[in-house]
């Protein structure tokens, strides 16, 4: 618990924050409807509007060994849009074909500059057609009403209002899940609002395994593992699927039911997150974090870091902080907070990941790994907002 000092400390290290605008996207569910098959049908045709793409890419570094241009590829899908053969391209709209152009275009470049750069990565690729989830319209091609509805491609669909729109809609993507349900996402534009700083408590917390969330404070939080929970039903689903036959009803069915047993598990861990990040928010003043390597976890433990899903919990925290004025403060992911003993600073460099519970051969304090790591976080987290003063981290 900190000082009264300390916490008017904390309350004049937030800055805030408020000059310009920010960006806030809107999910909304649209209401089953059999004109929903003319998203699905749009949806279809950006896939393949997106595989043509990719073709035309591919062909042209063949021959030229390098880049098609985006212009000169709108261009050329504009011609092709007035032949009979592609009038369906047409339902689409010219805004969702630019950014189907776009997107590839901002790919390649990405591709080609990591390949520069020595980085490992891939191209964009063909997908299946049944898999192409979205296509996005921006300034055209969309118009919203009062009474939950809206206009796409001249056509009415009504959606779950959940909550009102604020500011200036900049774009709407209108998106398909696994189940074939149809979203829409709304981004808009809206002024930054300006969040006052507030006193109160700081907390460090390490993420773990067993341990979702090691608090410096010992308010610890469990590790749900909600797939974990479902495997069995995972498993019997899939049994289920591998008995039908392919391209039959009944496998369709079944493949359903497999993906509506996942969507649950999703859901529930989003609600989960949703939950904690706003108590986290609501319970501290500052929370310090470390800025994890998720892609390097997954190698080495897989399946429960993808279960947890800490990199989606951090989004969501930042969101819920930012609402209430919490600064959250992310130290270097390299920084060796489970090493470093929080009472002398010594390094301990011959800790392993099998070591839980160590002791400081230069002070004699006993510590537990992961809370040890979490009371170096909030100690190097506050001192970068000028809260406190943190000792260097030395050896021996």
């Amino acid at each position: 618990m900190p000082s009264l000092s300390n916490t008017l400390r904390i309350r004049n290290a937030i800055k805030e924050k408020g000059k310009g605008n920010t960006v806030k996207t809107y999910c909304f569910k649209l209401y089953q409807n059999k004109r929903n098959r003319n998203i699905t049908r749009q949806i279809n045709i950006a896939g393949i509007i997106y595989n043509h793409c990719i073709a035309l890419h591919k062909r042209y570094y063949k021959l030229y060994h390098k880049s098609l241009n985006a212009y000169a590829l709108m261009k050329h899908i504009t011609k092709l849009k007035r032949l009979p053969k592609y009038a369906e391209w047409n339902t689409v709209g010219s805004q969702a074909i630019q950014d189907i152009v776009e997107r590839i275009d901002k790919g390649l470049k990405l591709f080609f500059r990591n390949r520069k750069a020595g980085i490992r990565s891939s191209p964009p690729s063909f997908k299946k057609v049944r898999k192409y989830k979205s296509f996005t319209l921006k300034q055209s091609g969309y118009k919203l009403f009062e009474d939950n509805r809206i206009q796409i491609q001249g056509r009415m669909y009504k959606y779950f209002k959940s909550q009102e729109i604020e500011g200036k809609v900049k774009t709407v993507t209108v998106k398909r899940d696994s189940l074939g349900d149809i979203y829409v996402y709304i981004v808009c534009e809206t002024p930054e609002r300006k969040i006052m700083p507030r006193p109160g408590n700081s907390v460090g917390y390490d993420f773990g395994l067993k341990t979702f969330l090691k608090a410096s404070d010992g308010n610890d939080i469990k590790s749900p593992l909600f797939f974990k929970q479902g495997q069995s039903e995972i498993k019997r689903l899939n049994r289920q699927l591998s008995t039908k036959k392919n391209g039959s009803n009944n496998r369709r069915k079944a493949k359903q039911e497999l993906v509506r047993a996942h969507k649950r598990i999703a859901d529930r861990r989003k609600d989960f997150h949703f939950k904690l990040a706003k108590h986290i928010a609501e319970e501290y003043a500052v929370v310090c974090i470390e800025n994890l390597n998720i892609k390097g976890m997954q190698k080495i433990w897989g399946k429960k870091i993808s279960d947890l899903s800490h990199s989606s919990f951090v989004n969501i925290l930042k969101y819920q902080c930012l609402k209430v004025g919490t600064q959250v403060a992310e130290i270097p992911r390299f920084y060796p907070s489970s090493k470093t003993c929080h009472v002398c600073s010594t390094i301990n460099e011959n800790l392993t990941l099998k070591d839980r519970e160590w002791t400081c051969d230069c002070c004699g304090a006993q510590h537990n790994r992961d809370h040890n790591a979490a009371v170096i976080i909030e100690r190097v987290g506050t001192s970068t907002l000028g809260v406190e003063i943190v000792r260097p981290a030395k050896a021996g």
